[in-house]
């Protein structure tokens, strides 16, 4: 049961597809769910503060649970991109702070699940020993860029115009 509503929920976020041209990933950084840059120009861009969760939307207790302040904490940022006119599909950098390491696989499994067609956001996983408040396992502080011109189909880098030539 708990599965079947993790995966409803990541499902109900919307895809990255065209916010901005994801660089070409390694192996490695796909099975990290990383991209090793993300190229725009033009668009707005969104600077999401650090976003933490001890209660969900429906105002449940989340304190400790590092699986539940995962899918919050994306909803919450894909809260505020929507107020400025995007989603969490326009997400192009994310830092991400977590209390304990052994938490690392589990967030890149669940990303994996955000992103599902592989245009993940560049990112950081960062390790740290304590937050502002009592049972906060993790924050995410993100970038956004909406109304971008660059994608896949329109790439914007170097590399990428290089191979159209």
């Amino acid at each position: 049961m708990k599965k079947s509503i993790t995966a409803a929920l990541l499902l109900a976020l919307p895809l990255a597809a065209g916010a901005a041209e994801y660089l070409e990933k390694t192996p490695f950084q796909l099975s990290r769910a990383f991209s090793p840059g993300v190229v725009t120009e033009g668009g707005k861009i969104v600077w999401v503060a650090g976003q933490t969760a001890t209660r969900d939307n429906a105002g449940n207790d989340i304190a400790n649970n590092f699986e539940a302040q995962v899918k919050q904490v994306v909803s919450q940022i894909d809260q505020v991109m929507k107020r400025a006119g995007g989603s969490l599909a326009n997400i192009v950098s994310m830092t991400v702070f977590i209390k304990e390491s052994r938490y690392g696989d589990r967030f890149v499994e669940m990303r994996k699940d955000m992103f599902q067609n592989g245009n993940y956001p560049g990112s950081a996983l960062i390790t740290v020993t304590n937050f502002a408040r009592p049972g906060i396992e993790i924050e995410i502080q993100a970038i956004g860029v909406v109304g971008d011109r660059c994608s896949s189909d329109n790439p914007c880098s170097a590399e990428a115009q290089a191979k159209k030539r």
